[in-house]
């Protein structure tokens, strides 16, 4: 080791007492108000991936204190998260809230699963999901504020205007050096929406 993490302080005891091998009640409120969470995988290397996924809120169910239920909807198809977990089941998940600073991040083994599995109604937007992730949750905890504050994720007067970054079709066109036409980004989204 270089000696670079001889500049850092250890961890003050409310951040090492704070985990719990299982969702609280705190935790399931929390996960019941959140449209949005990242899932991390990584494969049978260690190669990491991390995943957008987001619904109505609650769209992740909690079926006990350490089981999660994650549907897997229609995406992209690249499977990755799902090809990882087959290798590797250990998953993160990191849940978001709009307009609450704190995220919550937990940690266990996912395994896919078909929707009969669970005796729950996961229908959103008209439409089942494909499979579910059953996470088996051994650790949860609550992360502070201090990136969000820092980001102003929240702040409507952080908002960038949208005209300030190309549209995705031309990003994409020139990200993949494609040879067509770059797809009008109000179509794309148009196409996105009915797929939901």
């Amino acid at each position: 080791m270089d000696g670079t993490l001889d500049h850092y302080r250890g961890p003050n005891a409310r951040a090492v007492d704070k985990v719990i091998d299982h969702v609280d009640h705190h935790c399931a409120a929390f996960i019941g108000l959140s449209p949005f969470a990242v899932l991390s995988t990584a494969d049978a290397a260690g190669s990491p991936d991390v995943s957008p996924r987001g619904g109505v809120p609650g769209f992740v169910r909690v079926l006990d204190p350490r089981t999660l239920v994650l549907p897997d909807r229609e995406g992209n198809y690249r499977l990755d998260s799902l090809h990882n977990l087959q290798a590797n089941p250990q998953a993160a998940l990191m849940f978001l809230v709009p307009g609450i600073d704190e995220v919550l991040r937990v940690y266990g083994r996912a395994r896919l699963a078909p929707t009969t599995d669970v005796d729950l109604d996961l229908v959103e937007f008209g439409k089942p999901p494909l499979s579910v992730l059953l996470v088996d949750v051994e650790r949860a905890y609550f992360h502070c504020a201090k990136a969000v504050m820092r980001s102003r994720l929240w702040d409507p007067d952080g908002r960038v205007e949208r005209s300030v970054f190309p549209p995705m079709g031309q990003v994409w066109r020139e990200h993949t050096a494609a040879d067509t036409p770059a797809q009008p980004d109000d179509e794309m989204r148009t196409e996105l929406a009915g797929e939901l």
